[in-house]
């Protein structure tokens, strides 16, 4: 399962940089394009800060901070021994956007950034998608799938009725 989960980090990765590579190709500096137009549009964005535009100009500090979580992510998944899908989607999902930026910050000093909607006003990219989605699997793990008995951790394998 542990090969399966690397090739699916990879191809997350690949998809990111790959969507990132084509807008900046053919969206930079000024283009837009109108998906869904009044919902949803492509546009091209260099974020240098954290997600959604917070923590603008700490790119050395978000670098270290994004390495250090990714191998926490991959210690987790490699030595947690009692995943479930929820928890195996979350480290795959954190783990591949998380490399995903953590690539263009390394490589361009900045993050590209290119999906904005209208109801939710930052832009943001696929890896971001896959970290806040992640997480959300890694929050329903957490909640509904382990419980503390006597401070070790304990599968719930039935729901309580």
């Amino acid at each position: 399962m542990l090969i399966f989960s690397l090739i699916l980090i990879a191809a997350a990765i690949a998809a990111d940089q790959v969507i990132k590579y084509l807008v900046a190709a053919n969206l930079k500096p000024d283009g837009v394009i109108q998906a869904i137009p009044g919902w949803l549009n492509f546009i091209y964005l260099e974020n240098k800060g954290a997600a959604f535009g917070s923590f603008q100009g700490y790119t050395w500090i978000l670098t270290v901070v994004t390495g250090i979580l990714i191998a926490i992510s991959l210690f987790v998944m490699i030595f947690y021994q009692r995943h479930t899908f929820f928890s195996r989607a979350a480290a795959i999902l954190i783990i591949g956007g998380g490399i995903g930026n953590l690539i263009d910050r390394i490589l361009l000093g900045y993050v590209v950034d290119y999906i904005q909607v209208s109801f939710f006003p930052p832009v943001f990219n696929l890896a971001d998608c896959f970290v806040v989605v992640g997480v959300f699997f890694f929050l329903l793990h957490m909640l509904f799938f382990i419980e503390k008995d006597n401070g070790r951790e304990r599968i719930i394998r039935r729901y309580r009725r």
